[in-house]
């Protein structure tokens, strides 16, 4: 994608809004903050987001284009449904780290006061079901899966990865987190499967 200056000058603030965020959480940043890390003061920033909720809800749209584009680009590389349902849940897990604004959101209802924030969380949510769904479907086309409702199964799939997020993401130990993390896939991928077969990612 080629950026022009004013592009690259969003961009730019955006970067700066997610330090900010990350640091001072929502309610306490001010565009101040914002305008002072990208060292042009808050005018600038007003020239290209409204308030501090248009650059939050920019933020969180760009950190939930990223977790959605990292899913997808590793589930392309599956060989099957089985390769995908792992490399999904692999990179689901992972990215979360790297995008703790979107993560902090779609957990805290402190955001819940934000109209975006409960489309933001929708769109989120099918996105994954639909994806899952999708794979479910080749699974079972493919004799891998036994599956009688693909969708109901991606929504309690969804639905666990999410109960297990903060209780993983507790852990300060990166092997640890690496370890449940495949704990999780084979505990999902081989509770789907017809017969014993193992997962390669």
């Amino acid at each position: 994608m080629v950026y022009n200056e004013k592009d690259l000058m969003r961009e730019q603030i955006l970067d700066a809004a997610s330090i900010v965020f990350g640091k001072y959480g929502y309610k306490k940043s001010t565009m101040d903050d914002i305008g002072a890390a990208i060292k042009k003061g808050k005018t600038a920033v007003y020239y290209y987001f409204t308030s501090k909720e248009d650059i939050f809800r920019a933020v969180i749209e760009r950190e939930a284009g990223m977790l959605g584009k990292s899913i997808i680009s590793s589930t392309a590389q599956g060989e099957n449904a089985i390769n995908k349902l792992t490399l999904y849940i692999k990179s689901r897990m992972q990215t979360l780290q790297n995008v703790s604004i979107f993560y902090d959101a779609m957990k805290n209802e402190l955001f819940d006061h934000l109209d975006f924030m409960n489309n933001v969380r929708k769109n989120y949510d099918q996105f994954e079901i639909s994806l899952v769904k999708d794979i479910l479907i080749q699974g079972v086309k493919e004799g891998s899966f036994k599956v009688s409702h693909p969708e109901k199964t991606a929504e309690l799939i969804v639905i666990m990865l999410k109960g297990l997020e903060i209780p993983i993401f507790l852990r300060a130990d990166l092997s640890d987190i690496e370890e449940r993390i495949s704990d999780i896939i084979n505990l999902i991928v081989y509770g789907l499967v017809h017969s014993t077969k193992k997962t390669t990612s």
